[in-house]
């Protein structure tokens, strides 16, 4: 009888302790649709883009960021972060030395030999590369999960939310811009409809008069531009955000006078790390460019 009731209270444990082990496991979908489980908050993370480095210190998690790639200088905590390479060259042997309990991989930006050699770690993997304005406060709340730090990610994630519907819900109804985002000057490249930032643009009330093109980062020529005439031309600059530098880049158009956003002045530079990266500061870039179209609309011919 004794033996009974010491197995039976041995199960009853055992079953105990599953249960709990099994609600303390955090788990959350990533950027592939995979299930990312860890048992217990993230202490060691590995970050392998610099958006991502943005976006665990907005999840609250700074402090565990132990590695981190090129380029991950915002805020400026990041910069004093351990660099493990670049996202086309990662140093394997340091991130194992590194001993993280979590790494966050960039899905199109790391070299994908060295990210399958990353599984031989038998760490978990969180793939990010939020493709719609929306992804980004979803991902600082999955990582808010995985870091168990659900309350700071929350604030800033509802930041994020409100700070983008107060845009849309100001600038969006009004009178479209087109517009031609430069992404690169030569060859000369614009985005398509599928980017975040093409979102932004109509956010704005802006009009991508690329949006249909293909790939998602078309190469197109300057005949192409002439031809859709864009009411404002839009390019990503170091630091042109509030500067009144000159901008190299739209010297080619100012060879076309007759051009639109030539003939208008409508030529705006936005620090590229406000418009590029996937990242809560995404909303002080498209105030910028908000601001910037309703220039635009400004200088129309009464």
């Amino acid at each position: 009888m004794m033996a009974r009731g010491v197995a039976r209270w041995a199960a009853m444990f055992a079953a105990l302790a599953f249960c709990v082990q099994s609600e303390a496991a955090l788990t959350v979908t990533d950027d592939t649709g995979a299930a990312v489980t860890l048992d217990a908050p993230a202490q060691r993370v590995v970050s392998l883009a610099p958006h991502v480095t943005e976006l665990l210190f907005a999840a609250g998690g700074g402090a565990r960021v132990v590695g981190a790639v090129t380029y991950s200088d915002y805020p400026s905590a990041a910069q004093s972060i351990p660099r493990v390479g670049d996202n086309k060259a990662l140093d394997l042997e340091r991130i194992v030395a590194m001993k993280p309990d979590l790494i966050v991989v960039w899905r199109h930006g790391n070299a994908a030999r060295q990210t399958e050699r990353l599984r031989d770690l038998h760490v978990p993997l969180y793939f990010s590369e939020p493709q719609h304005l929306a992804d980004i406060p979803t991902t600082i709340d999955r990582l808010g999960v995985l870091l168990g730090t659900k309350e700071a990610a929350a604030s800033a994630s509802n930041a994020f939310r409100r700070d983008i519907a107060q845009l849309r819900a100001r600038y969006a109804s009004r009178p479209a811009v087109g517009v031609f985002y430069q992404v690169w000057d030569d060859p000369l490249m614009t985005l398509n409809g599928a980017s975040v930032f093409n979102e932004v643009i109509e956010l704005c009330g802006g009009r991508n008069v690329f949006a249909n093109l293909k790939p998602n980062v078309p190469t197109i020529s300057t005949e192409a531009v002439l031809a859709a005439d864009p009411e404002a031309i839009v390019t990503a600059t170091v630091g042109a955000t509030g500067s009144d530098r000159p901008l190299p880049a739209f010297e080619r158009w100012k060879k076309w006078p007759s051009l639109m956003a030539v003939a208008r002045n409508n030529l705006f530079g936005i620090d590229g790390d406000l418009i590029s990266r996937p990242t809560p500061r995404l909303a002080l870039g498209a105030a910028q460019l908000c601001e910037d179209l309703d220039a635009a609309r400004g200088r129309r011919p009464k």
